[in-house]
């Protein structure tokens, strides 16, 4: 069975991806991020003031991505440089990915890649406030990433409010459930998992 998590940025794909691995830790599932495939910043497009844009569908490593998930569809394993923003080439890790019962893929362009979308059995849109959004993002840009807060507000206000429009939002109806990740989430999550074992339990009979 492959799920996918879509959502935009600070909207919680990754802590929900986490309570998934624990929930089904019997079935060990296998774990795909696309963060995995962004293509190198010398090959990164720039907007009108010369400031790249990680936000495109273009960021990504399409062609790849979608080979190494159709792999590890097929029953085999595959290896892949795991993202670390800024990391340099010789801080490269190799991740080896085996193939399960279960497969959960992660990232922005879920629905928009079709090939990626026509894999899927079951997905998940997250949905949440674009404020909590930007709140998560600007602790964790500034944090973890040194970014100031006036570039994290231009990125945010040029790219990622734009391209969540454009590339993610239109695609939100097809999700078979919409998760709404506020003060609803812990309901939510036992809403999704009844729907998951459920479809689990038809998968299996």
């Amino acid at each position: 069975m492959i799920i996918g998590i879509c959502g935009g940025s600070g909207s919680g794909k990754t802590t929900l991806l986490k309570r998934l691995c624990e929930e089904l830790k019997q079935h060990q599932p296998s774990v795909f991020s696309m963060d995995n495939y962004y293509l190198p910043i010398e090959q990164q497009q720039h907007d009108a003031k010369g400031e790249v844009n990680f936000d495109l569908p273009t960021a990504l490593d399409r062609s790849k991505l979608h080979h190494d998930l159709q792999q590890l569809v097929n029953g085999k394993s595959i290896e892949v440089r795991e993202y670390h923003f800024n990391a340099p080439p010789d801080r490269i890790t190799l991740l080896t990915i085996h193939p399960s019962e279960i497969i959960i893929v992660e990232g922005l362009f879920l629905f928009h890649y079709t090939e990626i979308r026509e894999l899927l059995d079951f997905s998940i849109f997250m949905e949440v406030d674009p404020e909590i959004q930007l709140d998560r993002r600007l602790y964790r840009d500034q944090d973890t990433r040194g970014y100031s807060r006036d570039a994290i507000l231009y990125q945010w206000n040029e790219h990622v409010l734009p391209c969540y429009k454009k590339y993610l939002q239109p695609y939100e109806s097809l999700a078979d459930f919409r998760f709404h990740n506020d003060t609803r989430a812990d309901e939510e999550f036992e809403r999704l998992m009844y729907d998951l074992h459920m479809r689990l339990a038809q998968k299996t009979h």
